[in-house]
């Protein structure tokens, strides 16, 4: 009952989202913070009350300790969905706020991102760890980088589905491509270049989801603590951050790196700035 009550949410929600012309991740998000919702609360979305709606929040909050970034997360695709899908207009999300985060990124130096590639254990991982860095991918695009992304010729990525649905373009430097192609001819998946192994690797050839974020996730955990860093949230993010300040610190153009990035606005590459 659960299961099917879920999917049918589920369904409700990204089609909302779809018409409101939401990005594929944002889709994603926003319907995994109502299953959330739905799994913790244990009933019908549309018997859900307010005041059970504000509890769940403060658990999420004061009993989970979700980081504010979480936090907003949670209520703007909690909120999207009761606005527009089941459509309740509940004072409380009148006053549904998140703290903003102020934080610095803490970059990792050449050395340290050069130690963590050396003891990842597997090459799914090696490679996909890898790519992130030397083309300042997001966690999400680099999971579902597909085949056509790739020219070889121009030697470039064209980032899809990137975070406000902006496309780009990125260097694809010589060091990265060979392993991209190693790794791709262990599969030869027609459409992923990092399909789901599945057991025994069984599903890599014919997977139509990317692989897991858990295991890369787990990959870089294992890899930082074999190589001794002791840095606070070290996150496949943090690879992304590295390789804008090791751009900056090389001389390149902060414009460029903020086009490379995919950064709507100026001021939100400028914080690299701080950090060389």
């Amino acid at each position: 009952m659960a299961k099917v009550l879920h999917t049918k949410w589920y369904v409700e929600t990204v089609k909302a989202l779809q018409i409101n012309g939401k990005s594929e991740r944002t889709q994603h998000c926003y319907a995994r913070a109502v299953r959330m919702l739905i799994e913790h609360v244990g009933k019908e979305p549309d018997k859900i009350t307010e005041e059970e709606l504000r509890d769940y929040h403060l658990y999420r909050r004061n009993d989970c300790k979700w980081a504010p970034n979480t936090m907003k997360i949670c209520y703007c695709g909690i909120r999207f969905f009761f606005e527009h899908v089941i459509r309740r207009e509940w004072h409380l999300f009148n006053i549904l706020k998140s703290e903003k985060e102020r934080r610095l990124p803490c970059p990792l130096s050449r050395t340290e991102v050069y130690g963590i590639f050396e003891r990842i254990r597997t090459f799914h991982n090696y490679t996909y760890l890898t790519t992130v860095y030397a083309c300042g991918l997001r966690l999400w695009e680099g999971l579902h980088l597909q085949v056509a992304d790739i020219d070889k010729h121009r030697m470039i990525i064209h980032v899809h589905r990137g975070k406000g649905a902006l496309d780009r373009h990125v260097p694809l430097p010589d060091e990265t491509l060979q392993p991209l192609r190693r790794y791709w001819l262990t599969h030869r998946h027609k459409k992923l270049i990092f399909p789901a192994l599945g057991r025994s690797g069984k599903l890599r050839t014919t997977s139509k989801k990317p692989m897991a974020i858990s295991s890369v996730q787990g990959a870089l955990r294992q890899a930082c603590a074999a190589s001794g860093i002791t840095k606070r949230r070290v996150t496949i993010h943090t690879l992304r951050h590295s390789y804008a300040t090791h751009l900056l610190e090389a001389g390149v153009c902060i414009r460029v790196i903020q086009k490379y990035l995919g950064h709507a606005q100026l001021e939100t590459a400028m914080i690299y700035l701080h950090l060389t």
